[in-house]
């Protein structure tokens, strides 16, 4: 499966792909709606961004997120009742939620964030789903 990938040492934390993700999902320029978090951390920026683990699945009580074609995890907004679970059990927190908004969202791997960075730390990299609890330990 593609999934978002982002280079530490590359990112220069502008919010750029933050701003463009929350234009492209809500359109609006509020970072605060992003998919992607970036934020200052002891040396240097974090990233928050889904890594499609699949763990919010088993806690969602009415089925609305399911894993696609792809691999990658999707909410099904008309099922959705806003009950927070999937917010509350995601262990890399990477599922938001806002008062603005009823329901939650999570990155998709779309890659629009992708084509906005301008220090290019950010890619679309194809990950085997056998690997991608391995590799996103390491990475994030």
């Amino acid at each position: 499966m593609k999934v978002l990938v982002w280079d530490k040492e590359k990112c220069i934390g502008c919010g750029t792909c933050e701003r463009k993700c929350s234009q492209t999902w809500f359109k609006e320029e509020n970072r605060t709606k992003s998919r992607i978090k970036i934020s200052e951390a002891d040396n240097g920026f974090s990233c928050n961004v889904c890594n499609q683990c699949g763990e919010c699945i088993k806690v969602c009580p009415v089925e609305a997120l399911k894993r696609d074609s792809k691999g990658i995890v999707r909410l099904n907004e008309k099922t959705c009742v806003g009950c927070l679970s999937c917010v509350g059990f995601c262990p890399t927190q990477s599922i938001f939620q806002i008062v603005e908004i009823d329901i939650p969202f999570k990155c998709i791997s779309c890659g629009v964030c992708v084509k906005s960075c301008p220090s290019g730390a950010l890619s679309l990299e194809e990950i085997p789903e056998s690997l991608d609890k391995i590799f996103y330990r390491r990475h994030f």
